[in-house]
This record gives structure tokens, C-alpha cells and sequence, in this order.
């Protein structure tokens, strides 16, 4: 089994490619029994979310 460090690992990269099949299952199998490892997805998944939906905002002015 995976450990908390490598699942972490894989969550954050499940937001940027897909995973493999047993990538997939490992993930799964973790999440199954660590409630701090789920937790730390749906917050992952959240700002995912949120920094997707965010409207871009022209009107700010770049600060160096």
C-alpha cells in the first residue's frame, strides 16, 4: 500500500493528467482508509474547482 506522501503525490497530479489503472486503484484503496488523505482530495478538488470557475478579471493592474 501507498503511503500518505506518495497518495498526496497522485492527487495532485490526478488534477493535472489522468491516471492509470493502478494508479487509479491505489488511490482508491487509500482513500477507502485514510479519512486524512480524503479530506486532503476534497480540498484539493475544491480549489481546483474555485480556480477554474474564477472569472478573469481585466480590470486589476499587474503588480510587479
Amino acid at each position: 500500500m501507498l503511503s500518505c506522501k506518495e497518495i498526496t503525490h497522485l492527487i495532485s497530479e490526478s488534477q493535472d493528467r489522468p491516471l492509470g489503472f493502478r494508479q487509479r486503484l491505489d488511490l482508491k484503496l487509500h482513500l477507502l482508509m485514510c479519512h486524512g488523505c480524503a479530506n486532503y482530495r476534497e480540498h484539493i478538488d475544491f480549489l481546483h474547482q474555485a480556480c477554474r470557475n474564477h472569472p478573469a478579471r481585466p480590470d486589476r493592474e499587474k503588480v510587479p
